[in-house]
């Protein structure tokens, strides 16, 4: 029934404000670097309870419910989307052990904490124990983040919340499908069939919509300006044909559908993946706020305070470290790794959407329980992650688990002008890794004591094996300029466009070579190419590093070297590449990595004859090839 609009505002007003709020929480929370889910979930009690701008039920009225149902639909196909059984198996033992092992005995942890500690019957207990799986890498991604943990605790807790997103979901949907069934008013035998057919028909739909879609991808049935919109209306249409039949089993249809078409290896695959991952950071801001200001004090001040905090404790002090630790037996993480990722696990997203979603539906069934589902999930999240986001940090660095405050930069590509440039960024207190596809590549650079990856930066090993977390940046400088251009327009969306540089490419300059501004990464100080700067490595320039102080401030510096090419700054824990004179801030404790010309200062590292002449048949090689991977250190 519709609800009186007295005093509210327009639905057309309502959805600018959600969509503003929603959207402005999470720029906030990266700008200052807190968790989103917080911020959007403040947002929202500010709109709503607390000043009353914004009351969903009554400036939005019937629509509510179809809006959050859909939204959580897109928002589980995307979690489904993210899994492949692939990278499943290649995964670490320990993450497929929390899997395997984790899911089932935390969904009967969970459930248990429910039962005895907030005091839920059975029926919403299981039902909320399975969205309880979910740790949210929405939420995990930018505490490890901030966190800078080391390589494999980090790893672990990625990808668990990367992998359990949809299987929680999964669970908490056939949980609900039983109870739902359970409690209609017709035998259990025909429950069973009832059950058993909406879950058989809800799989089959899904599979169906998913392989069509692959088929219609694949085959190019469909031109690729209307895949994205395709798929969009394909997730509805599943939705609503799948819980046409049996109510809330659309949610396990699209979760179906997500698994079918991330495994099928499709081509489109990133294209599609990215823009459902935009999709959805709309989908969740609004649905987030709409939740947060649809929270009534009321029903916050109804829960027994002491048996939620009780629940709360049971659920971070005894369900998840009991789960994780029973599952991590026989692992050969160390003992101080497991206790860190047993204690560490926030929800996020997928727990306030869903259960806000399954509990309405419970109350309708009348489960009286169902109505403490959506309190005890917002009080949880807040909780943990609040808890989560100031002490995962101090706790992992005084277990030694943190990777210090140290910015990182990736270089692609294992020259002399790497290797160089890597050693003057360690003399900064920057943490360095050099990556090439060329095993020779990398000879010097594991000769100098540096990092290197040997693999291609994009493939699927260098998900598992490099810690993208504790790297803000990347500069492609290798010896192939299209690769370059690859690497750097393959992963401006996960480090942002303003953490990516790339040397200049030949014959960039000229107007037939010129590429469209949204490949390729930013341009550095003087915009030369990587032979250029062999050249200069090779005529004996070298690395400079210097720190500016209180006395010796950035006008001291240009006086005392005039020639220097100013190449990057690490300054407040930060570090940037050079683009013009203005990148330079003249601030205490800045440091400036530079190249002199011989002669320039006198130190104990000058270039020696065989490290210029390397440099020079580096140059020489990469010339002849034009930048098309002809580089080759072993036969310099």
């Amino acid at each position: 029934m519709a609800t009186e609009m007295t005093g509210g505002i327009s639905p057309v007003q309502a959805f600018a404000l959600v969509g503003v709020a929603g959207v402005a929480a999470q720029w906030l929370a990266w700008r200052f670097r807190l968790p989103a889910i917080v911020l959007m979930l403040a947002a929202g009690l500010v709109l709503g309870p607390v000043t009353g701008w914004f009351v969903p039920a009554r400036d939005l009225g019937v629509i509510i419910q179809p809006m959050i149902a859909l939204a959580v639909a897109v928002i589980l196909f995307e979690g489904g989307l993210t899994l492949s059984f692939k990278k499943l198996a290649d995964a670490r033992p320990a993450v497929r052990r929390l899997v395997y092992i984790g899911v089932p005995l935390g969904w009967v942890t969970s459930s248990l904490a429910l039962a005895f500690g907030a005091g839920l019957g059975w029926e919403a207990a299981i039902v909320f124990g399975g969205i309880m799986i979910v740790t949210g890498p929405t939420v995990i991604a930018p505490l490890l983040r901030q966190a800078k943990l080391t390589s494999r605790p980090a790893q672990v807790l990625q990808w668990e919340g990367i992998v359990n997103d949809p299987i929680g979901a999964l669970a908490a949907v056939l949980a609900l499908e039983i109870v739902l069934v359970r409690n209609s008013a017709v035998p259990w035998g025909e429950a069973l069939v009832q059950l058993v057919f909406g879950i058989g028909f809800a799989l089959l739909i899904g599979l169906l919509g998913g392989w069509l879609v692959v088929q219609a991808f694949r085959r190019g049935w469909v031109p690729e300006y209307m895949k994205v919109p395709l798929l969009f209306v394909a997730v509805l249409a599943v939705f609503a044909c799948s819980d046409s039949l049996l109510h809330e089993s659309g949610l396990l249809a699209v979760t179906v559908m997500g698994l079918m078409i991330a495994n099928a290896d499709l081509p489109s695959y990133h294209e599609l993946y990215r823009f459902k991952e935009h999709a959805t950071i709309l989908l969740v801001s609004g649905v987030f706020i709409l939740m947060g200001a649809g929270i009534e004090f009321q029903t916050l001040a109804g829960l027994n305070w002491w048996r939620a905090a009780l629940f709360i404790a049971l659920v971070v002090l005894v369900a998840r470290p009991l789960t994780v630790l029973i599952s991590l037996i026989g692992t050969r993480l160390p003992m101080k790794e497991r206790l860190l990722i047993a204690f560490t696990g926030p929800r996020g997203v997928v727990l306030v959407a869903v259960s806000g979603v399954f509990a309405e539906r419970l109350v309708a069934e009348g489960i009286a329980d169902g109505a403490l589902i959506a309190p005890l999930a917002f009080v949880l999240v807040l909780v943990t992650v609040v808890l989560h986001g100031f002490t995962l940090r101090p706790v992992a660095q005084r277990m030694g688990l943190a990777s210090g405050d140290r910015p990182g930069l990736l270089i692609v590509g294992g020259s002399q002008f790497s290797i160089g440039l890597a050693t003057a960024l360690q003399k900064a207190d920057v943490e360095v890794l050099i990556t090439d596809p060329n095993p020779d590549h990398l000879r010097l650079a594991r000769a100098a004591g540096l990092q290197t990856f040997y693999g291609d930066i994009l493939g699927e090993a260098a998900e598992h094996n490099v810690e993208f977390i504790a790297y803000g940046g990347i500069l492609a400088a290798s010896d192939n300029d299209a690769y370059n251009t690859l690497v750097a327009s393959d992963l401006a969306p996960e480090f942002g466009r303003e953490s990516i540089w790339q040397l200049a490419r030949h014959k960039e300059d000229r107007a037939r070579h010129a590429l469209p501004t949204q490949l390729g990464g930013s341009a550095v100080m003087g915009n030369r190419t990587l032979t250029q700067y062999l050249e200069l490595l090779a005529e004996g320039w070298h690395f400079r590093v210097t720190r500016l102080t209180e006395e010796y401030q950035l006008d001291d510096w240009r006086a005392a070297r005039p020639e220097a090419l100013p190449l990057a700054v690490v300054s407040n824990r930060e570090l940037w590449f050079v683009e013009t004179d203005d990148d330079l801030p003249d601030k205490p404790e800045t440091r400036i990595i530079s190249l002199l010309p011989p002669g320039a200062v006198i130190q104990d590292n000058e270039p020696d004859k065989k490290t210029k002449e390397k440099a020079k048949a580096e140059a020489e090689a990469v010339r002849r090839g034009e930048g098309n991977g002809s580089l080759d250190p072993a036969g310099a």
